[in-house]
């Protein structure tokens, strides 16, 4: 243990040194929702580490955070899921996230060969667009073995189209004459990451006076498309083995399936079983304290998320990022704008709209 501290302690004191303000700044400042505090922490480790030149000594902490505590948050995540409320209500939408999330990733696999965007990086953007923002990109970016820089660029794609969305779609939606339903399916399926659903279905339910049907009806669209996560990640690990069994029999080193399988996105699943089961078993007070347990838990993968970004933070090259960005944005601009027609149209198409 001892051992342990002294070689992760500092570059993991670091990362909580950003991680906690971030946190703490979008607690007591609601309207920071829109940004998130996962890319006021990124944003603050690209600047930090653009004067911290003796960072050696903490890199393995920093690295550790970067990594492993991001698997650890897509772990916990699987306990804010409810798969019987995901079943019974969520359904209605799977045509719709079916649609969007094709989409998005054949928008993506099309815009990668044509602009030349490097393979990784066009990934991410794409599953991140068309699942559930950070959280998908951080599921994805082990299994693909993507770079922290890479990942910076992501998330800093998908941020720009949350904030357009999450301030633009409640004006928007009224103006076609959305009902409340549809909205609540359009949010769920049209914007990014959770944070920003979140802001967007809140703005619709003060200005309609919904009384917050549309925020639960949007999050559970959401958190249904969030379990696309698991068969993404699993045919991306299977990819890569493929492609590195074609590298091995070239004459590098072999690969397995078990080395390249997201062992994370296991338990993700079982963490999602467990909650599932818990909330059918239980009743009464039993039932509210294992929420409130749940809920402990989903707030911790938050947190550890914001964690990892201060981290991927301070390995990002900012000035790299800025210079090599302009592709990335126009996919994810281009996927933004096919998702959120998909999901107008199949509201039409499906006379929900």
């Amino acid at each position: 243990m001892k051992a342990w501290l002294s070689k992760f302690a500092s570059g993991i004191g670091v990362c909580l040194l950003i991680a906690i303000p971030a946190w703490l700044l979008v607690k007591l400042i609601p309207a920071l929702e829109i940004i998130g505090a996962p890319v006021i922490a990124i944003l603050a480790g690209m600047i930090i580490t653009i004067f911290w030149r003796d960072k050696h000594k903490a890199q393995a902490g920093i690295g550790f955070c970067a990594k492993a505590v991001l698997q650890c948050a897509v772990v916990l995540l699987g306990f804010g899921l409810n798969l019987s409320t995901i079943a019974k209500v969520g359904a209605t939408s799977l045509p719709i996230i079916l649609s969007t999330i094709a989409t998005s990733l054949i928008l993506s696999f099309l815009l990668c060969k044509l602009l030349r965007i490097p393979s990784k990086t066009a990934t991410l953007v794409g599953v991140g667009s068309s699942i559930c923002g950070g959280s998908a990109i951080a599921a994805t970016a082990p299994v693909i073995d993507a770079d922290d820089e890479e990942v910076a660029q992501s998330i800093s794609v998908i941020f720009l189209f949350n904030v357009i969305a999450a301030v633009v779609f409640p004006t928007f939606g009224g103006m076609i004459g959305l009902s409340d339903d549809g909205f609540a399916l359009f949010a769920g399926t049209a914007v990014n990451d959770t944070s920003s659903v979140t802001a967007a279905a809140s703005t619709w339910d003060s200005l309609h006076k919904t009384g917050g049907a549309v925020l639960e009806g949007a999050t559970i669209v959401k958190l249904t498309r969030t379990l696309a996560i698991i068969p993404i990640t699993l045919v991306l690990a299977l990819v890569r083995m493929r492609k590195e069994k074609k590298a091995g029999a070239a004459g590098t080193s072999g690969v397995s399936f078990k080395k390249i399988f997201p062992m994370f996105i296991l338990y993700f699943v079982l963490a999602s079983v467990v909650t599932t089961l818990v909330n059918v078993l239980l009743s009464g007070n039993a039932l509210e304290i294992s929420n409130s347990i749940f809920g402990g838990l989903k707030e911790l993968s938050k947190f550890f998320i914001v964690l990892a970004m201060a981290a991927i933070g301070y390995n990002t090259d900012i000035v790299k990022l800025v210079r090599t960005g302009g592709k990335p944005i126009l996919q994810g601009f281009c996927c933004w704008v096919a998702i959120t027609s998909v999901s107008l149209a199949m509201q039409h198409v499906l006379g929900i709209w």
